[in-house]
């Protein structure tokens, strides 16, 4: 019964995260397909630039979700480093997305938003897989001591 539980709690704590972790990547998943479209599109940026700019964009406000929700029971190893680790591990995603893009464009000529968005999906599935892992090994890690839920009874006392 109590391997059980463990691995309940284990599973579940896991289930969890990457729930977070979806509902984070999925608002700025359409935060990157809007900006994008309307950079390649409306703006006439070109397929690359806009990508580009679309990621920018989306990678900040997936860092604050990420940060503040989805990893907050995580070790905080300041916000310069995680920061910049984010950003780098994103950078990485990102060639993800430009060689799809670049490789339906480019290479096979394919010009229509119907192909330049399916480009950009796989990219953004591809990239996804490599950021959840890169996060949790190397941005947010974990707690080495356990992060207390509530405050003490007993609170703050003050001198007199």
């Amino acid at each position: 019964m109590d391997f059980a539980r463990r691995l309940y709690q284990r599973f579940s704590s896991l289930v969890h995260e990457l729930a977070k972790f979806g509902s984070i990547g999925a608002v700025a998943f359409v935060i990157d397909l809007s900006l994008l479209n309307l950079c390649n599109s409306v703006l006439d940026l070109g397929p690359l630039t806009s990508k580009v700019v679309a990621t920018t964009i989306s990678t900040t406000f997936a860092y604050l979700g990420n940060r503040f929700w989805t990893f907050r029971h995580r070790e905080q190893s300041g916000l310069g480093r995680e920061y910049f680790l984010f950003f780098l591990l994103n950078g990485i995603a990102l060639l993800f997305g430009m060689l799809t893009i670049g490789f339906t464009t480019y290479t096979l000529g394919l010009h229509d938003t119907l192909s330049f968005n399916i480009a950009n999906i796989v990219g953004v599935g591809l990239g996804t897989l490599f950021r959840y892992w890169s996060y949790k090994k190397w941005v947010f890690l974990e707690a080495t001591e356990p992060i207390p839920v509530e405050l003490p009874e007993g609170g703050v006392k003050q001198e007199r």
